[in-house]
C-alpha cells in the first residue's frame, strides 16, 4: 500500500507518488525531486492552481513550520517552465 500525503494547495489527500515535495534550505523552497531530503517537508500537486493557491495563502511557511518569509523562486521557475 503506497503512503498517502495531503496537499499544501487543494488540501486533498493523493498518493505520494503523485506529489511533489517541497522542502525549506536556508529560508528558500527547495524541490526534493527525489522525496529524500532531510527535513520537514510539504506535499503539493504539480498543477499550477495548487502552486499558486499555496505560495497565496503562505501554505508552505505554515506546512514547513518556519517563521520568517521564505524565497519562492524556484517554486515559481518550475511553474513557469511547466506552463511553457
Amino acid at each position: 500500500m503506497e503512503p498517502v500525503r495531503t496537499c499544501v494547495g487543494c488540501r486533498r489527500r493523493s498518493p505520494r507518488s503523485t506529489l511533489l515535495r517541497v522542502v525549506a534550505v536556508d529560508s528558500r523552497l527547495v524541490l526534493d525531486e527525489r522525496a529524500s531530503m532531510p527535513g520537514r517537508g510539504a506535499w503539493v500537486h504539480d498543477t499550477p492552481a495548487c502552486l499558486d493557491v499555496a505560495l497565496r495563502r503562505r501554505a508552505f511557511v505554515r506546512a514547513l513550520r518556519v517563521s520568517g518569509p521564505l524565497d519562492t523562486q524556484t517554486i515559481e521557475q518550475h511553474q513557469q517552465q511547466n506552463k511553457g
